[in-house]
């Protein structure tokens, strides 16, 4: 399989392997979509993390692959493709990108759809297709834009440079740099810590600020008002509550 589903400790790992890049041809983001929506049902799997490896993220799509495709090919494949990232995207738990190595158009753009990245301090990032005579074509013209804004978004995009992991934190493209061997282990751990917290509550949080940002202020608020009301049906509101009560905060056990 290029791609796999592993869980412990209520965490999964969606991990890719394809060597010696992790190249996403068909049959590994046909396999992620699988995988993403496993990792949506499954109740033993509170929190992810999408990983590539101790060397490579995923270098992007298969080019030798994409090559043959021609228009008509591509209008029937680009909507499999985007769908591909967007179930990753929609995943209604926490999840958390471990990058390692190069993670360069689709690979970037699968990084996008975390909800944090966590890059090794020799990561390399970029969306390259520009070089090719092509835009990035599974969410990056508009994750990229939304996470960094349009300006660094768009330098990124038409002049298809890398950027290595401490710009990519100063530009907002990932969130922490650490040192190689350590990318798996913290991108784990951040995961197992909000694997404890209440699955319902960090749904909420995850559905809530995503549909907002795709809104007017007006209706986030709205979809905020009826996520924070619906919560108070849950027992893991009563759970909380109580436990803030009577042993004061932070001590809720959710699991």
């Amino acid at each position: 399989m290029t791609v796999t589903l592993e869980a412990s400790d209520g965490v999964g790992t969606i991990r890719l392997d394809r060597p010696p890049m992790n190249a996403l041809d068909v049959a590994t983001q046909d396999r992620l979509r699988e995988l993403a929506e496993e990792a949506t049902r499954r109740d033993d799997v509170r929190a992810v993390v999408l990983y590539g490896g101790e060397k490579v993220f995923a270098a992007g799509a298969d080019i030798k692959e994409m090559q043959a495709m021609d228009h008509t090919a591509m209008v029937v494949r680009s909507r499999a493709l985007q769908d591909s990232f967007t179930a990753v995207a929609r995943i209604p738990k926490p999840v958390v990108a471990a990058v390692t190595g190069y993670a360069l158009g689709g690979g970037c753009e699968l990084a996008l759809c975390a909800d944090f990245r966590i890059a090794a301090d020799n990561a390399k990032l970029g969306q390259p297709e520009i070089l090719l005579g092509l835009i990035p074509g599974a969410g990056g013209t508009q994750r990229l834009a939304r996470l960094v804004g349009p300006s660094k978004a768009k330098d990124l995009i038409f002049t298809g440079r890398h950027v290595k992991a401490e710009e990519a934190l100063t530009m907002g493209l990932v969130d922490r740099v650490v040192p190689a061997a350590e990318v798996y282990e913290q991108a784990h751990a951040w995961a197992a810590r909000l694997a404890k917290g209440p699955a319902l509550a960090l749904r909420a949080a995850k559905e809530s600020i995503d549909a907002g940002l795709e809104t007017d202020i007006d209706t986030g608020l709205t979809i905020e008002r009826n996520w924070f009301a619906g919560l108070f049906a849950t027992e893991d509101r009563e759970r909380g509550m109580r436990s803030f009560v009577e042993e004061g905060p932070g001590k809720a056990k959710f699991l």
